[in-house]
C-alpha cells in the first residue's frame, strides 16, 4: 500500500504541527479490530496534528478530502469518529449528507460497524443496543454519553445544535453556504480540549452542483495560502478513463488490494457518462471550470471610463440584496455605438425603510424606466409597492439569471459595456466564478462577503437597458404589471 504522500495528487498540511493525537485514535481502532493502510495512517496523523498550544492545527480550516468512490473514505472517517466517541465522554458528532438517501445509507453502514463484536460493548445499554432510528431520528449512542447523529441537509438537519465537537459533511460537492452557516456555528461552543473538527469529503462537483464551498476550499489549498487546512486529493490524470488500470491505481490507493477490478468495473458500468466516470470514479476535477472566472478582470478593467457623458440617458435600474440585507442599486445608460454604461449608486434606499426606497426609485424612474431584479433576491420586498405606483418591474427567473450573467460576460469581451472606476465592482468581478444551472448554462456564483449583489445589480441594470427600456421597445408604455420571464 502506498503512503499518503505517494498516493495523493495534492496534499496540503497545516503549518506548525508539533505532535499528533493519531496514535491514541489508531490504538483504539486496533482494539476494535481495525488496522488502517499506510495512506490512511498518514491522513490520520495530519488530521489530528496539534500545534504547540495543544489545539488541532486543522480546527479552523477543517479536513477536506476530494476522493473518488470505492476508496474507503466513509469507512475511514466512520471508524475515526467511532473511536473518538469512545475515547472522549460526552462527545457530540453530526454526520450530514446532502441527500436523505445517502444519509440513511451511511447510518445503516455505521450500524453494521458498531455492532461488531469488539465495538458493541462501547454502546449504550438501550433497548436497541445504542442505535435509535424511531421518529425520524438516526443516532448511535455510547455508554459514556457520546452520540453520533445522522441527517440530510436538504431536510434542514444541523440547525439549532450547539456544543458540537465533530461535523462530517458527506457529499461536500453539494454544500451551500447557507447550510454551512447553519451548521458550523454549532461547533463554536465545542468542549473538546483540542478544538472542534470539520470533515468535508466528496468527489469533484458537476457544473449543476452547488459546489462553491468545496471548490473554494480546493482553491485556497492549492493557492499555497492555506495555513489551517488539511487538503488531500486523489485523482487520475486529466482525460483518463476507468478502463486504464494504471490510472485507476493513481486515483484509488485501495486498488487492487482492497478494491477489486470487479468493483471498479461495476462502478464504471453504473456511471453512464464519461464525465461522471472521470469525476466520481477517478476524482478528476474540471480544471477549466474550477479556475474560470465569470468575467475576466482584465477585460473589465479595460472598459473603465472617467464618467458617463451627460447625454447618455438613464435606461434601467438593477437591484439586488446581499446576505447582510444591504440593498445594492445600479443604473444603466445607453451610450454611443451600442454600449451600455453601468454604475453602482452610492445609496442604500432601505436604510430609511421601504417607503423611502420606493419614493427614491419613483423619482428616478417614474413609469418609464424599468426596475430589474433576480427572483431569488431579497430586493423583491420592493416589488408590490413599486407595482402599486404603476412602475415597470421585472423579476428574472433562474433561466434569465443565467442570461444576464452570460450577457454581462459577453459584453465585457465585446467591449459593449462601460463603467467608472469602482472598488466594490472591481472586487466582485475579481471574485466572480461560474455556477452551473440545471436548465443549462451558468450563472454568477454568489461568493465573498458582498455575496456578488453589486455585480448582479449591474447585470440586471444592463439587461433592463438592452431588453426593456423605452428606447429599445419603441416607446411602449407598461401598465405596471410584474413580468416573470
Amino acid at each position: 500500500m502506498p503512503r499518503l504522500s505517494e498516493a495523493a495528487r495534492h496534499l496540503v498540511i497545516p503549518d506548525g504541527i508539533v505532535t499528533t493525537d493519531w496514535p491514541i485514535v489508531d490504538e483504539r481502532c486496533r482494539e476494535m479490530g481495525v488496522v488502517f493502510d499506510d495512506w490512511q495512517q498518514g491522513l490520520g496523523a495530519v488530521t489530528f496534528g496539534k500545534r504547540s498550544d495543544g489545539k488541532y492545527a486543522a480546527t479552523v480550516g477543517g479536513v477536506v478530502m476530494s476522493i473518488p468512490r470505492q476508496v474507503g473514505k466513509t469507512f475511514f472517517v466512520g471508524m475515526v469518529v467511532i473511536a473518538l466517541a469512545t475515547l472522549y465522554p460526552g462527545m457530540t458528532i453530526l454526520w450530514t449528507a446532502h441527500r436523505t438517501r445517502t444519509s440513511t445509507q451511511t447510518f445503516k453502514t455505521m450500524q453494521g460497524m458498531v455492532r461488531r463484536k469488539k465495538i458493541a460493548p462501547f454502546l449504550a445499554p438501550t433497548q436497541n443496543n445504542g442505535v435509535r432510528s424511531a421518529n425520524g431520528e438516526q443516532e448511535i449512542l455510547f455508554a459514556n454519553g457520546s452520540i453520533i447523529m445522522f441527517g440530510a441537509r436538504e431536510g434542514g438537519f444541523g440547525r439549532g445544535f450547539d456544543e458540537v465537537d465533530i461535523e462530517v459533511f458527506d457529499e461536500a460537492q453539494i454544500l451551500t453556504e447557507k447550510a454551512l452557516e447553519d451548521m458550523v456555528a454549532a461547533t463554536n461552543q465545542s468542549r473538546h480540549e483540542a478544538g472542534a473538527l470539520l470533515f468535508f469529503m466528496g468527489t469533484p462537483p458537476r457544473p449543476v452542483d452547488n459546489g462553491e464551498e468545496f471548490l473554494n476550499r480546493r482553491r485556497e489549498a492549492l493557492s499555497g495560502e492555506s495555513e489551517d487546512m488539511v487538503y488531500v486529493e486523489f485523482s487520475a490524470d486529466a482525460g483518463a478513463d476507468m478502463s486504464d488500470w494504471e490510472q485507476v491505481a493513481k486515483a484509488n490507493p485501495s486498488f487492487p488490494a482492497r478494491t477489486s477490478k470487479e468493483s471498479i468495473k461495476r462502478l464504471a458500468k453504473n456511471l453512464t457518462s464519461l464525465e461522471s466516470r472521470q469525476r466520481e470514479g477517478l476524482g478528476i476535477w474540471d480544471e477549466e471550470a474550477a479556475s474560470e472566472r465569470a468575467i475576466d478582470p482584465k477585460q473589465w478593467d479595460a472598459l473603465t471610463i472617467p464618467a458617463a457623458p451627460p447625454e447618455w440617458k438613464l435606461a434601467a435600474i438593477g437591484l439586488d440584496m446581499d446576505a447582510a440585507g444591504r440593498m445594492w442599486l445600479s443604473i444603466a445608460a445607453h451610450a454611443d455605438g451600442g454600449v451600455v454604461h453601468v454604475e453602482l449608486v452610492d445609496h442604500d434606499p432601505l436604510d430609511a425603510g421601504v417607503d423611502a426606497a420606493v419614493a427614491w426609485l419613483w423619482r428616478q424612474c417614474r413609469r418609464r424606466i424599468p426596475v430589474v431584479f433576480p427572483a431569488d433576491s431579497g430586493a423583491s420586498v420592493l416589488e408590490a409597492p413599486l407595482q402599486a405606483k404603476g412602475m415597470k418591474t421585472y423579476r428574472l427567473n433562474i433561466t434569465e439569471i443565467a442570461q444576464i450573467s452570460t450577457g454581462l460576460a459577453q459584453a465585457a469581451r465585446d467591449g459593449t459595456v462601460s463603467h467608472v472606476d469602482d472598488a466594490v465592482l472591481e472586487t466582485c468581478v475579481r471574485e466572480s466564478t461560474r455556477q452551473g444551472v440545471k436548465s443549462g448554462g451558468w450563472r454568477m456564483a454568489r461568493v465573498g462577503d458582498l455575496q456578488s449583489a453589486p455585480l448582479y445589480a449591474a447585470a440586471c441594470a444592463r439587461h433592463g437597458a438592452v431588453k426593456w427600456s423605452k428606447r429599445r421597445t419603441g416607446g411602449t408604455e407598461s401598465k405596471g404589471e410584474v413580468v416573470v420571464l
